[in-house]
Protein backbone atom coordinates (compact mmCIF):
# COMPACT_ATOMS: atom_id res chain seq x y z
CA UNK A 1 0.00 0.00 0.00
CA UNK A 2 1.76 3.62 -1.18
CA UNK A 3 2.35 5.47 1.85
CA UNK A 4 2.12 8.93 0.68
CA UNK A 5 -1.37 8.03 -0.87
CA UNK A 6 -4.42 8.73 1.19
CA UNK A 7 -7.33 6.40 1.81
CA UNK A 8 -10.44 7.72 0.21
CA UNK A 9 -13.88 7.60 1.59
CA UNK A 10 -17.40 7.80 -0.22
CA UNK A 11 -19.38 10.14 2.08
CA UNK A 12 -22.97 10.54 1.13
CA UNK A 13 -24.96 11.72 4.82
CA UNK A 14 -25.66 7.62 5.47
CA UNK A 15 -25.15 5.70 8.60
CA UNK A 16 -23.57 3.56 6.26
CA UNK A 17 -21.01 5.89 4.45
CA UNK A 18 -19.96 7.05 8.26
CA UNK A 19 -19.57 3.20 9.46
CA UNK A 20 -16.91 3.59 6.30
CA UNK A 21 -15.39 6.54 7.85
CA UNK A 22 -14.88 5.00 11.17
CA UNK A 23 -12.81 1.97 9.55
CA UNK A 24 -11.10 3.69 7.09
CA UNK A 25 -9.88 6.18 10.12
CA UNK A 26 -8.71 3.24 11.90
CA UNK A 27 -6.56 2.21 8.84
CA UNK A 28 -5.22 5.21 8.33
CA UNK A 29 -4.24 5.38 11.78
CA UNK A 30 -2.44 2.27 12.40
CA UNK A 31 -0.89 2.70 8.90
CA UNK A 32 -0.03 6.67 8.92
CA UNK A 33 -1.86 7.59 6.41
CA UNK A 34 -3.79 10.79 5.68
CA UNK A 35 -8.01 10.52 4.98
CA UNK A 36 -9.83 12.18 2.32
CA UNK A 37 -13.52 12.29 2.40
CA UNK A 38 -15.17 12.50 -1.12
CA UNK A 39 -18.88 13.25 -1.87
CA UNK A 40 -20.33 14.00 -5.91
CA UNK A 41 -22.60 16.10 -7.21
CA UNK A 42 -25.01 14.92 -10.10
CA UNK A 43 -25.95 18.57 -11.34
CA UNK A 44 -24.30 19.13 -15.03
CA UNK A 45 -22.29 21.96 -13.23
CA UNK A 46 -21.35 23.18 -9.61
CA UNK A 47 -23.09 26.43 -10.69
CA UNK A 48 -26.34 25.07 -10.62
CA UNK A 49 -26.39 23.75 -7.06
CA UNK A 50 -28.27 26.38 -4.94
CA UNK A 51 -27.37 27.18 -1.97
CA UNK A 52 -29.49 24.56 -0.16
CA UNK A 53 -27.76 21.69 -2.06
CA UNK A 54 -24.63 23.18 -1.05
CA UNK A 55 -25.43 23.39 2.36
CA UNK A 56 -26.36 20.07 2.45
CA UNK A 57 -23.02 19.03 1.06
CA UNK A 58 -21.40 20.91 3.57
CA UNK A 59 -22.80 19.16 6.35
CA UNK A 60 -22.52 15.64 4.56
CA UNK A 61 -18.59 16.71 5.09
CA UNK A 62 -18.62 17.72 8.17
CA UNK A 63 -20.33 15.11 9.84
CA UNK A 64 -17.69 12.82 7.96
CA UNK A 65 -14.91 14.94 9.90
CA UNK A 66 -16.33 14.75 13.20
CA UNK A 67 -16.84 10.74 12.35
CA UNK A 68 -13.30 10.34 11.90
CA UNK A 69 -12.14 12.71 14.84
CA UNK A 70 -14.44 10.83 17.29
CA UNK A 71 -12.15 7.41 16.24
CA UNK A 72 -8.89 9.74 16.00
CA UNK A 73 -8.57 13.24 16.93
CA UNK A 74 -5.12 13.76 15.41
CA UNK A 75 -6.21 11.78 12.04
CA UNK A 76 -5.07 13.63 9.17
CA UNK A 77 -8.75 14.46 7.30
CA UNK A 78 -9.55 16.79 4.44
CA UNK A 79 -12.47 16.64 1.87
CA UNK A 80 -13.31 17.49 -1.77
CA UNK A 81 -16.78 18.14 -3.38
CA UNK A 82 -16.49 16.54 -6.86
CA UNK A 83 -18.73 16.89 -10.16
CA UNK A 84 -20.16 13.50 -11.48
CA UNK A 85 -21.46 9.81 -10.87
CA UNK A 86 -20.27 8.67 -7.51
CA UNK A 87 -19.22 5.64 -8.88
CA UNK A 88 -17.01 7.60 -11.78
CA UNK A 89 -15.74 9.74 -9.33
CA UNK A 90 -14.41 7.26 -6.88
CA UNK A 91 -12.91 4.89 -10.08
CA UNK A 92 -11.53 8.27 -11.38
CA UNK A 93 -10.07 9.00 -7.72
CA UNK A 94 -8.54 5.98 -7.08
CA UNK A 95 -5.52 5.89 -9.71
CA UNK A 96 -4.00 7.98 -6.84
CA UNK A 97 -5.23 6.60 -3.65
CA UNK A 98 -3.84 3.46 -1.54
CA UNK A 99 -7.50 2.57 -0.98
CA UNK A 100 -11.50 3.51 -1.51
CA UNK A 101 -13.23 2.74 1.22
CA UNK A 102 -17.35 2.31 0.47
CA UNK A 103 -20.33 1.65 3.13
CA UNK A 104 -23.42 -0.67 2.06
CA UNK A 105 -26.53 -0.91 3.04
CA UNK A 106 -27.54 2.70 3.12
CA UNK A 107 -29.62 4.76 1.75
CA UNK A 108 -27.49 7.47 -0.79
CA UNK A 109 -26.28 6.94 -3.66
CA UNK A 110 -22.31 6.31 -2.45
CA UNK A 111 -23.83 3.33 -0.67
CA UNK A 112 -25.69 1.69 -3.20
CA UNK A 113 -28.85 1.57 -1.78
CA UNK A 114 -31.06 -1.52 -2.03
CA UNK A 115 -28.86 -2.65 -5.17
CA UNK A 116 -24.93 -2.17 -3.77
CA UNK A 117 -24.20 -0.96 -7.36
CA UNK A 118 -22.32 1.74 -6.41
CA UNK A 119 -19.90 -0.46 -4.36
CA UNK A 120 -20.11 -3.35 -6.74
CA UNK A 121 -18.87 -1.12 -10.10
CA UNK A 122 -16.03 0.71 -7.33
CA UNK A 123 -14.77 -2.48 -6.70
CA UNK A 124 -14.61 -4.17 -10.28
CA UNK A 125 -13.39 -0.72 -12.04
CA UNK A 126 -11.27 1.10 -9.21
CA UNK A 127 -7.34 1.04 -9.71
CA UNK A 128 -6.67 0.00 -5.84
CA UNK A 129 -7.73 -1.64 -3.39
CA UNK A 130 -11.49 -1.64 -2.54
CA UNK A 131 -13.06 -2.24 1.04
CA UNK A 132 -16.71 -2.60 1.47
CA UNK A 133 -18.04 -1.98 4.75
CA UNK A 134 -21.83 -2.93 6.63
CA UNK A 135 -23.41 -0.64 8.20
CA UNK A 136 -23.19 -2.78 10.98
CA UNK A 137 -19.42 -3.33 11.47
CA UNK A 138 -18.63 -3.20 15.12
CA UNK A 139 -17.17 0.25 16.37
CA UNK A 140 -14.26 -1.87 17.81
CA UNK A 141 -13.74 -4.05 14.64
CA UNK A 142 -10.35 -4.61 13.81
CA UNK A 143 -9.04 -5.06 17.38
CA UNK A 144 -7.78 -8.59 17.29
CA UNK A 145 -9.78 -11.01 14.97
CA UNK A 146 -8.54 -12.77 11.93
CA UNK A 147 -8.15 -11.75 8.47
CA UNK A 148 -9.21 -14.14 5.90
CA UNK A 149 -7.54 -14.19 2.23
CA UNK A 150 -8.57 -16.14 -0.63
CA UNK A 151 -5.22 -17.94 -2.24
CA UNK A 152 -5.88 -19.16 -5.61
CA UNK A 153 -1.78 -20.31 -6.10
CA UNK A 154 -1.59 -18.03 -9.54
CA UNK A 155 0.29 -14.89 -9.24
CA UNK A 156 -3.38 -13.36 -9.51
CA UNK A 157 -3.76 -13.65 -5.48
CA UNK A 158 0.00 -12.47 -4.83
CA UNK A 159 -1.71 -8.11 -4.82
CA UNK A 160 -4.13 -9.66 -2.22
CA UNK A 161 -1.67 -12.03 -0.04
CA UNK A 162 0.26 -9.45 0.31
CA UNK A 163 -2.17 -6.74 1.45
CA UNK A 164 -3.37 -9.11 3.97
CA UNK A 165 -0.29 -9.60 5.30
CA UNK A 166 0.25 -5.39 5.54
CA UNK A 167 -2.86 -5.03 7.63
CA UNK A 168 -2.38 -8.29 9.76
CA UNK A 169 0.42 -7.15 10.98
CA UNK A 170 -0.80 -3.61 11.38
CA UNK A 171 -3.62 -4.70 13.90
CA UNK A 172 -1.97 -7.62 15.56
CA UNK A 173 -4.20 -9.88 13.94
CA UNK A 174 -3.68 -13.54 12.83
CA UNK A 175 -4.11 -14.55 9.30
CA UNK A 176 -6.70 -17.15 8.10
CA UNK A 177 -5.24 -18.25 4.02
CA UNK A 178 -7.89 -20.17 2.23
CA UNK A 179 -6.60 -22.70 -1.00
CA UNK A 180 -10.36 -23.95 -2.05
CA UNK A 181 -9.48 -26.31 -5.25
CA UNK A 182 -11.51 -28.62 -7.47
CA UNK A 183 -10.89 -31.06 -10.27
CA UNK A 184 -13.11 -29.58 -12.87
CA UNK A 185 -11.31 -26.00 -12.09
CA UNK A 186 -8.52 -27.12 -14.43
CA UNK A 187 -7.58 -28.76 -17.28
CA UNK A 188 -6.08 -32.40 -16.02
CA UNK A 189 -6.71 -31.70 -12.69
CA UNK A 190 -8.13 -35.24 -12.10
CA UNK A 191 -4.55 -35.96 -10.99
CA UNK A 192 -4.45 -33.38 -8.20
CA UNK A 193 -4.22 -33.90 -4.79
CA UNK A 194 -4.98 -32.75 -0.81
CA UNK A 195 -1.07 -32.99 -0.78
CA UNK A 196 -0.42 -31.12 -4.07
CA UNK A 197 -2.62 -28.19 -2.84
CA UNK A 198 -1.17 -28.31 0.44
CA UNK A 199 2.09 -27.70 -1.28
CA UNK A 200 0.70 -24.67 -3.32
CA UNK A 201 -0.99 -23.18 -0.77
CA UNK A 202 2.84 -23.42 1.63
CA UNK A 203 4.74 -22.34 -1.18
CA UNK A 204 2.58 -19.24 -1.82
CA UNK A 205 3.16 -18.22 2.22
CA UNK A 206 6.76 -19.33 2.76
CA UNK A 207 7.92 -15.68 1.75
CA UNK A 208 5.16 -13.58 3.00
CA UNK A 209 5.50 -15.63 6.62
CA UNK A 210 9.55 -14.46 6.15
CA UNK A 211 8.82 -11.32 5.78
CA UNK A 212 6.05 -10.87 8.30
CA UNK A 213 7.42 -13.11 11.05
CA UNK A 214 5.15 -11.49 13.66
CA UNK A 215 2.35 -12.81 11.80
CA UNK A 216 0.43 -16.39 12.54
CA UNK A 217 -0.55 -18.36 9.89
CA UNK A 218 -3.61 -20.85 9.26
CA UNK A 219 -3.48 -22.51 6.34
CA UNK A 220 -7.20 -23.91 5.19
CA UNK A 221 -6.87 -25.87 2.15
CA UNK A 222 -10.33 -27.64 0.76
CA UNK A 223 -11.18 -29.41 -1.91
CA UNK A 224 -14.25 -27.17 -3.12
CA UNK A 225 -15.67 -23.89 -4.49
CA UNK A 226 -13.82 -20.98 -2.47
CA UNK A 227 -17.08 -18.60 -1.74
CA UNK A 228 -18.63 -21.15 0.64
CA UNK A 229 -15.10 -21.50 2.67
CA UNK A 230 -14.15 -18.14 2.71
CA UNK A 231 -17.78 -16.94 3.89
CA UNK A 232 -17.66 -19.36 6.20
CA UNK A 233 -14.37 -18.24 7.95
CA UNK A 234 -15.51 -14.93 7.66
CA UNK A 235 -17.87 -15.53 11.02
CA UNK A 236 -14.35 -15.79 12.63
CA UNK A 237 -12.34 -12.34 10.89
CA UNK A 238 -12.44 -9.16 11.04
CA UNK A 239 -12.01 -8.80 7.74
CA UNK A 240 -11.96 -10.57 4.19
CA UNK A 241 -9.34 -10.24 1.45
CA UNK A 242 -9.55 -11.12 -2.53
CA UNK A 243 -8.43 -10.87 -5.04
CA UNK A 244 -9.56 -9.70 -8.83
CA UNK A 245 -7.55 -9.48 -12.35
CA UNK A 246 -7.36 -6.36 -14.71
CA UNK A 247 -6.01 -3.10 -14.00
CA UNK A 248 -8.16 -0.90 -13.18
CA UNK A 249 -10.69 1.90 -15.11
CA UNK A 250 -14.00 0.88 -17.29
CA UNK A 251 -12.51 -1.47 -19.30
CA UNK A 252 -10.68 -3.64 -16.69
CA UNK A 253 -12.31 -6.86 -16.37
CA UNK A 254 -15.43 -7.67 -14.16
CA UNK A 255 -15.45 -8.57 -10.89
CA UNK A 256 -15.28 -12.38 -10.54
CA UNK A 257 -17.52 -14.35 -9.31
CA UNK A 258 -15.67 -15.70 -6.53
CA UNK A 259 -14.98 -11.94 -4.82
CA UNK A 260 -18.60 -10.72 -5.99
CA UNK A 261 -20.45 -13.82 -4.02
CA UNK A 262 -18.02 -12.86 -1.00
CA UNK A 263 -19.05 -9.64 -1.44
CA UNK A 264 -22.52 -10.03 -1.25
CA UNK A 265 -22.62 -12.89 1.28
CA UNK A 266 -20.63 -12.20 4.40
CA UNK A 267 -21.07 -9.95 7.13
CA UNK A 268 -17.63 -8.14 7.92
CA UNK A 269 -16.09 -5.90 6.09
CA UNK A 270 -14.00 -7.31 2.21
CA UNK A 271 -11.35 -5.68 0.38
CA UNK A 272 -11.07 -6.67 -3.15
CA UNK A 273 -7.16 -6.43 -4.56
CA UNK A 274 -6.74 -5.87 -7.81
CA UNK A 275 -3.78 -7.72 -9.70
CA UNK A 276 -2.55 -6.99 -12.78
CA UNK A 277 -3.23 -8.72 -16.29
Amino acid sequence: MPVSHPVVVGVDGSSAALAAVRWATRLCTARGLPLVLVTAVSAPAFADVDDTAASALDRILADGVDAARAVAADVSVSTETHHGTPAGVLVERSTDAAMIVVGTRGLGEFTGGLSASVSTAVATHASCAVTVVPLDTPPNEGTGHAVVVGVDGTDNSVPAVRWAFEIASSRGASLIAVHAWSDIDVPGGLGRSAEDEEAVLAETMAGWSQDYPDVEVERVVVQDRPVRELVARSAEADLVVVGRRGRGGFTSLLLGSTSRAVMHSVDVPVTVVPSPV
